[in-house]
């Protein structure tokens, strides 16, 4: 792979490789010495597979987060590298958001075309194709194969390497996942979950006890006889739910297992273990559908907070779209300077833009009026 240069034949043809892609195992060490899955990695996809407001949340975050334009001085230059972003990035983006929230790490992969000359794809990596270890200075992170073991190389163009690690703990490289914490009480709303789940299976789904008891000797010496007949004329009344008349001769009684049985009310554990999982999300109940009872003042502080975790994110991504906007420049022989605009979030941050600029056209024209007197 030729990054900046060369020129090739004419007729060679030159196919993009990518160089993240998983590899068999070299030696029967490797899945020990080169583990590169992050520890909790199952636990947190279960995690969002199980409870639906934990994907949920996710997905909103990274929809909420919208969308970005590179602006710079040349209006022919603006429209060609937001067309590269509109066409190969926001894909991308999403998934790789999807990972670094998920899993604390993302990693991605800017993919050349054959010729060295132009960015043929951006492709999200897996962690289990991947490790991460820290250069010889102890700062830079490099990005080495997950199935070599001890004295691998790393990949060797890591400058095409996209990574992002979410609130990393001090001396590690892999980052924190945003549903860290949140294993514990996951747990607990899953049993309550699978309780109410069986104890509807037993109670509302009707079951029931017929006993017969014999009056006297002679009873009692065809009680199994008579039982077996009660048995077979109730499997009959009861067949495919049809409407049929049960008809016994002797003490028969029947009744409803489980009738008696109070079924545990869910509903203030259940709100208990969703208001930790919403709190460690930072998304406001409302976009999750949960109707608690709040006021309009605080509503607008949670989407106030909403939005300061959605800056944050931005910001991360900053470095991920900065290196690929860098990449796209160089190919193309271009030096210029350029910014990131991030859309606004919603409509209320333009309301609440364009009430601060009313204040202080106000103020200053208050202080024009005294300066002036």
């Amino acid at each position: 792979m030729n990054l900046f240069g060369r020129k090739k034949k004419e007729n060679q043809v030159c196919e993009p490789v990518v160089q993240t892609a998983a590899r068999e195992l070299t030696s029967p060490l490797a899945k020990f010495q080169g583990r590169s899955a992050i520890e909790n990695s199952d636990i947190y996809f279960q995690l969002k597979n199980s409870i639906p407001i934990v994907d949920a949340a996710i997905e909103k975050i990274i929809r909420l987060m919208g969308g970005f334009d590179i602006a710079c001085g040349d209006e022919q230059i603006k429209i060609d590298i937001n067309n590269f972003f509109k066409n190969q990035f926001f894909d991308f983006q999403s998934v790789y958001m999807n990972q670094l929230l998920t899993y604390g790490t993302a990693v991605g992969e800017i993919v050349l075309s054959g010729d060295g000359r132009d960015i043929y794809s951006l492709v999200n990596v897996p962690l289990k194709n991947i490790n991460l270890r820290l250069a010889e200075n102890n700062v830079d992170v490099l990005v080495y194969p997950a199935d070599i073991c001890g004295n691998c190389e790393p990949f060797k163009y890591q400058n095409l390497l996209l990574v992002s690690a979410l609130n990393p703990e001090p001396g590690k490289v892999f980052g924190v996942s945003l549903l860290n914490g949140l294993e514990f009480v996951s747990d607990i709303l899953m049993k309550i979950y699978n309780a109410i789940g069986t104890n509807w299976e037993r109670v509302g789904n009707v079951r029931f006890a017929v006993t017969y008891k014999p009056s006297n000797d002679s009873d009692r010496a065809m009680s199994k006889q008579r039982a077996k007949q009660i048995a077979d004329e109730w499997s009959k009344a009861m067949r495919d739910n049809s409407i049929s008349d049960f008809v016994s001769v002797g003490d028969v009684s029947i009744k409803v297992i489980g009738a008696d049985n109070q079924i545990l009310d869910s509903e203030v554990p259940v709100k208990q273990m969703l208001e930790q999982i919403t709190a460690k999300l930072s998304v406001p109940p409302f976009l999750l559908g949960l109707s608690w009872s709040t006021t309009e003042r605080m509503s607008t502080q949670q989407a106030d907070i909403l939005t300061s975790e959605l800056e944050y994110y931005r910001r991360i991504m900053n470095g991920v779209i900065s290196k690929t906007a860098d990449i796209w420049f160089q190919l193309h022989g271009i030096d210029i300077n350029y910014k990131i605009v991030w859309d606004n979030i919603n409509l209320q941050d333009e309301v609440e833009l364009a009430r601060s600029r009313l204040y202080n056209a106000q103020a200053d024209a208050l202080e024009n009026k005294k300066g002036g007197e």
